[in-house]
């Protein structure tokens, strides 16, 4: 019931945009004047001045040209925060298992370097 009720909101202020569009374009092409429009929506002339401009500033807007394609879309902080989390630590990741095979590495060449040294005292010994 409460879904019905504010679809039913919602349309009945698009019908009422429509209809103070339609005055302010009826005031433009010249058809009517500013204050009866103004005297049509049921407002001063200053707020109906208002109102055009605001309209006029929409469409201006609306009319711009973008880039083709979806828009980006909005970045929710706290998923950029994540975002940004997850990559520092792929990074730290990354460096960790630089060091460790580093390490292996190093490991290994201790170990040729010990037997190589083994096998030059052993030829010195008999000469």
């Amino acid at each position: 019931m409460e879904e019905k009720r504010g679809r039913h909101t919602k349309e009945k202020a698009q019908q009422l945009a429509r209809e103070r569009a339609l005055v302010i374009l009826r005031v433009h092409e010249g058809t009517i004047t500013a204050k009866q429009g103004s005297h049509l929506l049921g407002v001063s002339r200053k707020t109906y001045y208002e109102w055009e401009e605001k309209a006029l500033r929409a469409m201006a807007l609306a009319l711009e040209n973008r880039p083709p394609g979806r828009p980006p879309a909005l970045m929710d902080p706290e998923k950029e925060a994540l975002r940004e989390r997850i990559q520092e630590l792929e990074e730290k990741l990354e460096q960790a298992e630089r060091i460790i095979e580093v390490k292996e590495l190093l490991g290994v060449y201790e170990e040729f370097r010990h037997k190589g040294s083994k096998k030059n005292r052993s030829i010195g010994k008999r000469l």
